[in-house]
């Protein structure tokens, strides 16, 4: 049996492009190069046939370690919980008011970039510790943890 070696990440998202950029924002992601022949991702966009135009958008882990994420327009809006979110482990290996603190000032820094903060979870089975359950641009959720 073949091993999985990298897996992408796929969302459907309203506007591809920008909250790809808020996701670079707020896991240090960067946009990969455009494809070859291309300066520029704007000059590739305007390759495309006009119902093509901005229909998707990706960003990579600049260390290579984590997924490429991907966004893809789709014409629904989102109506319901995700079935999926991501988690932004910033209170990793911190227990209490150190990991209270640190997801604190890590919902400090998202909320200026355009995520909304939803509330606080107290995961009381599990030595105390929380989560903030957050939106981002568009509404779909995540959370720190």
């Amino acid at each position: 049996m073949a091993s999985v070696k990298q897996f992408q990440v796929t969302f459907d998202r309203a506007e591809p492009e920008r909250v790809a950029r808020f996701w670079c924002d707020v896991l240090g992601y960067v946009v990969p190069p455009p494809p070859e022949g291309f300066a520029t991702w704007d000059d590739f966009d305007r390759s495309l046939p006009p119902e093509r135009r901005g229909s998707a958008f990706a960003c990579v882990d600049p260390s290579g370690v984590g997924p490429r994420l991907f966004f893809q327009r789709v014409p629904e809006a989102k109506v319901a919980k995700n079935r999926l979110h991501l988690d932004v482990r910033v209170g990793t290996g911190l227990k209490g008011e150190e990991r209270l603190a640190a997801l604190e000032a890590e919902c400090a820094r998202l909320v200026p970039l355009g995520a909304v903060r939803v509330l606080l979870l107290l995961l009381l089975h599990d030595d105390n510790d929380s989560c903030i359950v957050m939106r981002d641009i568009e509404g779909n959720e995540f959370c720190l943890d």
